[in-house]
């Protein structure tokens, strides 16, 4: 795998945290909010798409207007396809080209920092929307219609896996050609889907926009129910998600690929991937859907307990046809959140640099065109300890909003003598991921 995807720097197998004091102070921080909560939290009190403070008027109207989303859209059409010329026609090294570094580094991790501070920006920016609303204007092609509701999110997942796959398993990731072939299929798939329901596809079926919208869900940014933007308490914006089918593997798919991604890293799975007689490629795919599989089969089951201990739900309209499975796949939001966060924070501040000084000669012509060409790569802009310290106090932190989203959620489900007993599970899950996302950290 190209150096590119190198998630993070090599100070990471070396953290200047002890692991007694990580996993002590995770485990303390996950007890005492449970307990705190337990306590003092009787009745629910988030409100979803319903609560938030009304910006002024005169920043709505700016946020609203048509131009301000036309120039959006139009950033997102050129920034698209600087990409692709870069990835057709500049060299086929990702040292010299900037294609990847802008598919993996700024667009893929900087879409988790951009869509926390501002909510669903890739719905914003989304290039395959605009060629949508180019297409759908010429005669019988402007449908607008509900997609199926047993599609759900399903398609979503189905795509961030296979980007997943893409850059984490797949021989070469960083190519032109894997780049050219991945978005290719991946923008005909979705241009057919918007074609045929409208719009709409793209806000439950497109993994990047559902990607975005459900970090987004977290940003202090946001919407009413009325359609007004709004500053509002993020656990507001976590409670909006609503279950829907295909939730749960979507948000699944988030969890299992950082940790697949980390473990990747470790010396035993290097070897197994070296010498399997299946070959790497084989044995990394079964790999990354064992991850999947284990923490969704985790969620399920302790979702599974935690619905037998709580007995009798007191809300219908937060139950899925499928029960409880998806009513609580907002707490792992956060979660995944953390984990995202602590695996790519150190790629995003090193490896960025790099498409910036790539981007002034994309086609390797010679032309400095941004006058970053002679730059080098900073490798010390940020120190190992600042690394450490985002990388465990984020996967901490989104575990403690996970407990919190979930015990929100459960007082207001289960009947009032089970509340805090139905949480155990889901508690339990919490301490499962915790150990495991702190033990792939610290041990990779």
């Amino acid at each position: 795998m190209s150096g590119i995807l190198a998630h993070g720097i090599g100070s990471r197998h070396d953290l200047p945290i002890p692991a007694f004091y990580a996993f002590a102070g995770a485990l303390a921080a996950l007890l005492v909010s449970f307990l705190g909560l337990a306590v003092l939290w009787a009745d629910s009190r988030f409100r979803g798409q319903e609560a938030g403070r009304a910006l002024p008027r005169a920043v709505r109207r700016l946020a609203d207007a048509r131009a301000t989303r036309v120039t959006l859209r139009a950033l997102g059409l050129l920034v698209a396809a600087f990409t692709l010329v870069t990835a057709l026609f500049g060299p086929d090294d990702p040292e010299r080209n900037p294609a990847p570094t802008l598919v993996y580094v700024i667009f893929w991790v900087g879409l988790v920092p951009a869509s926390l501070l501002l909510g669903p920006v890739w719905r914003l920016v989304n290039p395959l929307r605009a060629i949508h609303l180019a297409l759908s204007r010429l005669p019988g092609l402007g449908r607008d219609r509900e997609p199926p509701h047993r599609l759900g999110h399903w398609p979503a997942a189905a795509g961030l896996l296979a980007f997943t796959w893409l850059e984490l398993v797949a021989p070469e990731p960083a190519a032109n050609a894997s780049l050219l072939v991945f978005f290719g299929c991946y923008a005909a798939v979705h241009l057919a889907g918007a074609l045929a329901y409208g719009p709409r596809w793209f806000d439950r079926c497109d993994a990047f926009e559902v990607y975005s919208a459900l970090i987004g869900r977290l940003a202090p940014l946001g919407r009413r129910a009325d359609g007004r933007l709004v500053l509002r308490n993020p656990f507001h914006g976590l409670d909006a998600i609503t279950p829907a089918p295909g939730l749960v593997a979507t948000v699944c798919v988030m969890l299992a690929s950082t940790a697949y991604d980390g473990f990747s890293d470790a010396p035993a799975w290097v070897n197994t991937l070296q010498s399997a007689a299946a070959g790497p490629t084989v044995t990394g795919t079964l790999g990354l859907l064992a991850a999947v599989a284990g923490v969704a089969l985790l969620y399920g089951a302790c979702i599974a307990v935690a619905s037998l201990i709580g007995v009798a739900p007191r809300m219908a309209d937060h139950r899925p046809r499928g029960g409880n499975l998806g009513a609580f796949a907002h707490s792992l939001v956060p979660i995944a959140v953390g984990y995202l966060i602590a695996h790519y924070f150190s790629l995003l501040v090193i490896e960025g640099q790099r498409a910036f000084i790539l981007a002034s000669d994309p086609l390797d012509t010679g032309l400095d065109l941004l006058g970053t060409a002679a730059r080098t790569v900073d490798e010390g802009l940020v120190g190992p300890g600042a690394i450490a310290s985002v990388q465990v106090v984020s996967i901490v932190a989104g575990h403690v909003l996970g407990v919190v989203a979930a015990h929100d959620r459960s007082v207001r489900l289960f009947a009032p003598a089970r509340a805090v007993a139905g949480q155990i599970p889901l508690f339990v899950l919490m301490v499962c991921y915790t150990l495991g996302g702190l033990t792939l950290l610290l041990a990779a």
